[in-house]
């Protein structure tokens, strides 16, 4: 599922290309030099189109369900929903005692062909591959999980002024195929992000992401996960960048047919994201790991490697 893209926007690609135009602007003269700088400046159009790619693992201890933050985190969510399926699919014994949520491995992909329109806005859409592995079943087949689509927008830029940027993103992702826990999950994020410096190289982090799941079933319920966090990025001039994000999740707690329930609570997480940038801001590399107590620790790790059909 289309993770946050998390990128940085303007700030020192517009600086480098004001300087690129001003430098040009000295050196030209004469109408004849003037037209040609015209027919050869690019038409205005789409400023990257590319496949987000990402290879998402987690690891769900048993009695926990996924939860964190980004929409890599319904992931993990998605692939024990998947096993518990398969464990209720079971015939029914008398005097089978009750399921519990078992430890649960998941490995998936997910190929989101995103299109940014400008500065402020893209949107994404695409599917998620993936197998999950427990001690019961072992690996289940590769097959595709979920399709998703959305969108993210900048509400206001910073741009050097006293206001930081405001990002907005939201996700619906769909499980498929259809099964008695199919699942419908409604993600959104606003972010608040605070540049220090006019290159907007360094800076502060503050958001909230709301997450509802609706189940296909009367007999099963997944409550909504609110989370809030602080952080902050720094990137170096070699276009390395370094996020991190710590804060509190409370989630609604879970019933699903006959696993046993999972009790709502309110516990931390951790956020770190490792990017590689080109001059323009685009990523060219990342890696995320995440650590979401839910309540039992949750482990995330995304290592995402974009390809770009058109990139600015």
């Amino acid at each position: 599922m289309a993770d946050e893209k998390w990128r940085l926007r303007g700030g020192r690609a517009q600086r480098r290309i004001f300087a690129l135009v001003s430098g040009a602007a000295l050196v030209t003269s004469g109408g004849a030099l003037a037209k040609d700088d015209e027919a050869d400046a690019p038409a205005p159009g789409l400023a990257n189109v590319y496949i987000d790619f990402r290879t998402n693992y987690a690891y769900v201890p048993g009695g926990a369900l996924s939860t964190g933050l980004g929409d890599t985190s319904l992931f993990g969510t998605l692939s024990q929903l998947a096993t518990l399926r398969k464990l209720l699919d079971r015939p029914a014994l008398p005097g089978r005692p009750q399921l519990s949520a078992p430890t649960n491995q998941g490995l998936g992909v997910d190929v989101p062909l995103t299109v940014d329109l400008g500065d402020a806005l893209s949107l994404y859409a695409g599917f998620t591959g993936s197998t999950s592995y427990n001690g019961l079943s072992g690996w289940s087949d590769v097959a595709v999980t979920s399709w998703f689509l959305g969108f993210q927008a900048d509400v206001y830029q910073q741009n050097g002024g006293a206001l930081p940027t405001l990002t907005l993103q939201s996700t619906l992702t769909r499980s498929v195929p259809d099964a008695p826990l199919a699942t419908t999950s409604f993600n959104t994020v606003i972010e608040a992000k605070y540049a220090l410096d006019p290159d907007e190289m360094k800076g502060w982090l503050a958001g909230v992401q709301y997450t509802h799941v609706e189940v296909d079933s009367v007999l099963a319920h997944v409550g909504s996960t609110t989370a809030g966090y602080v952080g902050g990025f720094y990137q170096w001039e070699n276009n390395w960048k370094v996020s991190a994000r710590v804060g509190l999740q409370s989630f609604g707690g879970a019933q699903l047919l006959a696993v046993t329930p999972i009790a709502p609570y309110t516990q931390p997480l951790v956020r770190l994201d490792l990017d590689r940038m080109d001059d323009d801001d685009n990523r060219l590399f990342g890696i995320t790991a995440q650590i979401a107590w839910a309540p039992k620790p949750v482990y995330q790790l995304t290592v995402r490697t974009p390809l770009y059909a058109i990139k600015n």
